[in-house]
């Protein structure tokens, strides 16, 4: 699990097997086998560089992720343990699809989500973008807007964003399991 609050901006520096420059990510008590969120999708460290690790990316991850199929930055957080502080929202790490962006202004940041997602999708709800915790302020069929404040902007690689942008979605678990839950109740009436 992760909070979706970035803790270092990293760089990807080779793909097979998938290569990660920490930067100022602490890597003290990583090992071999734990998680760590990589532009919103979580991978397995399969070995510890100078400074970095690497993960194996398998070819469905690929398929429904955007930004770990070439060399650049990419927003980082270890996994969280017990007892740490939930700054965030809870964020499994599991891309549910990418979304594109359609606007970027100031701190506005429009996204349009795969209709499949868009029902998932609520204001003042909580949406992961590759990899960053934010709040929902607007929605409107399959678009929705956040707003992204300047430390933000700042600390994750959303500053890179453009009109065209492809982006990592996870949406809110809690909407999965109600989703879930409302189905088992209508299949037993």
């Amino acid at each position: 699990m992760f909070t979706g609050i970035v803790q270092a901006v990293g760089n990807i520096v080779r793909l097979q097997p998938l290569e990660v420059d920490c930067g100022t990510l602490d890597l003290a008590g990583i090992a071999i086998g734990d998680s760590i969120c990589v532009q919103g999708a979580c991978l397995t460290v399969t070995a510890l560089t100078g400074s970095g690790f690497t993960a194996d990316v398998s070819a469905e991850t690929l398929a429904v992720t955007s930004g770990l199929d070439r060399p650049g930055p990419v927003n980082l957080e270890k996994s969280l343990a017990l007892g740490e502080r939930l700054g965030g929202h809870l964020v499994a790490g599991h891309v549910d699809g990418v979304g594109e962006v359609t606007r970027l202004h100031g701190g506005s940041l429009e996204v349009r989500a795969p209709g499949q997602l868009s029902r998932y999708i609520a204001r003042k709800g909580s949406i992961c973008i590759d990899g960053v915790s934010l709040t929902v302020n607007r929605v409107q069929d399959s678009l929705f807007e956040v707003h992204l404040i300047p430390h933000t902007l700042e600390v994750t690689t959303l500053s890179r964003l453009r009109a065209g942008s492809r982006v990592n979605l996870e949406i809110d678990l809690v909407a999965r399991y109600v989703e879930r839950l409302l189905g088992a109740v209508s299949v037993r009436s």
